[in-house]
């Protein structure tokens, strides 16, 4: 643990530039005790906490849970073997680092803040200090939801650590929970309600009220359903819950983008594409190319190159690693007349590049790829001065409305079906771009269903079949393959929980214990 703290307080000053407000200036030279003077410092310390979400594309939740959840493959080289810890359960040394590292580094930048912010001369600005302060909490909320998931057991930690007591111990989940669902009650009360339309470019990508709410959601409904409970502690019931969701789809003025495939570029229309912030897009990790090849400003994403098409270009796509290949039962399970399928996936054979597709050394090849995020050649990074393998620049849509209307459709089930079938119908309605094909809403499994197909291959599959419970999970993740390449057998002992860095419990003086299974 003494050294992963090291990392935290090595790493915790550097901002590292991004698009918009992320755009500002380093901090590598200024130490703690000559800092958090003036606003601008705050600002600053805030851009810090922010810019830990870029960071590398395997410590990314997107990439590993997909790869986790019966969607997709682990795919890539036949030489990149770490992949297949994710895919296929295995016990790999460390292979987790990346995540765990990023987290605690993110939570260790929002304590930071958190701690110094006092000290800070704000004058008269208390609304400007209050924002600072809940954006810092919901940052903290997020990494932790995040860290949480992926590891159950980890110590939580809300201040910066006091040197000689770097050894914290594993606390609850329960606990944990509870700090995330407090944090992001604060952050809902504190941060800006603006509606979309009345949100400065400048400030996308910044947490907003409606974010914070549609996080609470979120956490509510996994935590209640992986382990069991009814709420979130004395913290949030779940008509608690259900009023924050309300909140957003009412009064967020956050919509639908028309058409399903004109919310990626490498799906939309010509002239078609929405645009990295559009009106469905309620929490946006930013990217960009400004990097110019440089691999220390961690400021592209990552993860486009690691699932582009291995290696060629086809067509409009560029190319990439072949991470993540897609399961074809995915692309089956579409009805016929639904445009996500299309839109969320590339189809070798139905898009006609059979006879220009090579293998050469692809893993678990299927003939699918994810479209939503792959690289594409049209303004790809080498054009705009960078390099492909760290600048590409979509940006990631951690919580879209879409996503919102089926949180409270879910949460509205059991209490206002009619407005649970609104929400639906809604979703439905935009992808199939009709009414003909509206689902009479009769069970939970409808929505889970729709899930799936409408948040396909955007880091949410696995943690959906989770919180179904871990027989669930397992009875969809086991694959019998043609191949024993495709053998996969979902571990329940595990409890869906990712296993801890060998070298942090190493360093943990005793008090970090790996999860079971591991």
């Amino acid at each position: 643990m003494k050294k992963l703290i090291v990392l935290f307080i090595a790493g915790s000053m550097l901002a590292s530039c991004g698009k918009k407000f992320l755009e500002t200036s380093p901090l590598d030279r200024k130490t703690i005790d000559a800092f958090y003077k003036t606003p601008t410092d705050a600002y600053q310390g805030l851009v810090s906490a922010y810019s830990m979400l870029n960071q590398d594309g395997y410590g990314n939740i997107l990439l590993t849970s997909e790869i986790a959840s019966d969607d997709a493959f682990g795919g890539a080289g036949n030489a990149d073997q770490g992949l297949n810890q994710w895919d296929k359960f295995i016990n790999m040394n460390d292979i987790n680092s990346a995540a765990w590292s990023k987290y605690y580094q993110g939570i260790y930048r929002c304590n930071i803040l958190l701690q110094n912010i006092d000290g800070v001369d704000f004058k008269t600005d208390t609304a400007t200090k209050n924002r600072y302060i809940a954006e810092a909490k919901f940052l903290r909320a997020y990494y932790y939801f995040d860290l949480v998931r992926m590891f159950g057991n980890v110590p939580l930690i809300t201040k910066p650590l006091e040197p000689g007591n770097y050894f914290i111990p594993q606390s609850s989940p329960d606990s944990v929970y509870a700090q995330i669902a407090t944090d992001l009650k604060d952050a809902a009360n504190a941060l800006p309600a603006k509606q979309f339309s009345a949100i400065p470019s400048s400030e996308y990508g910044r947490a907003t009220k409606w974010a914070a709410e549609s996080l609470l959601g979120r956490v509510f409904l996994y935590y209640t359903g992986y382990y069991g409970k009814q709420s979130i502690g004395a913290v949030v019931s779940k008509d608690a819950a259900t009023a924050a969701i309300e909140d957003v789809i009412q009064n967020s003025g956050y919509s639908l983008v028309p058409k399903f495939n004109n919310l990626f570029r490498a799906s939309s229309d010509a002239n078609g594409f929405a645009g990295q912030n559009n009106q469905e897009g309620i929490f946006v990790i930013q990217y960009t190319y400004l990097g110019l090849g440089d691999a220390n400003q961690n400021n592209g994403n990552r993860v486009q190159v690691m699932i582009g098409i291995r290696s060629q270009v086809l067509g409009p796509y560029y190319k990439g690693w072949g991470a993540a290949t897609v399961n074809p039962a995915l692309y089956r399970a579409y009805q016929i007349g639904d445009t996500r399928r299309s839109s969320s996936i590339i189809s070798i054979d139905d898009e006609g590049y059979a006879s220009q597709y090579t293998l050469g050394d692809q893993a678990q090849y299927t003939g699918y790829f994810i479209k939503k995020y792959t690289p594409i050649s049209d303004k790809k990074p080498e054009d705009l001065g960078g390099n492909f393998q760290w600048d590409n620049y979509d940006n990631y849509p951690v919580i879209r409305f879409a996503d919102v209307l089926l949180m409270g459709a879910e949460l509205n089930f059991s209490s206002n079906i009619g407005k649970a079938q609104g929400y639906l119908n809604q979703v439905r309605d935009r992808a199939f771009q009709d009414q003909a094909h509206r689902a009479t809403l009769s069970s939970l499994q409808q929505i889970m269903d729709e899930r799936r197909f409408e948040l396909a291959l955007e880091g949410h599959r696995y943690w959906d079949l989770l919180r179904q419970g871990v027989s669930v999970a397992k009875s969809a993740i086991d694959n019998v393959g043609a191949t024993a390449a495709f053998n996969i057998t979902f571990r329940p002992e595990t409890k869906g929980l990712f296993s801890i860095p060998e070298t942090q419990i190493n360093l943990s003086n005793g008090t970090l214990h790996q999860n079971t299974g591991w």
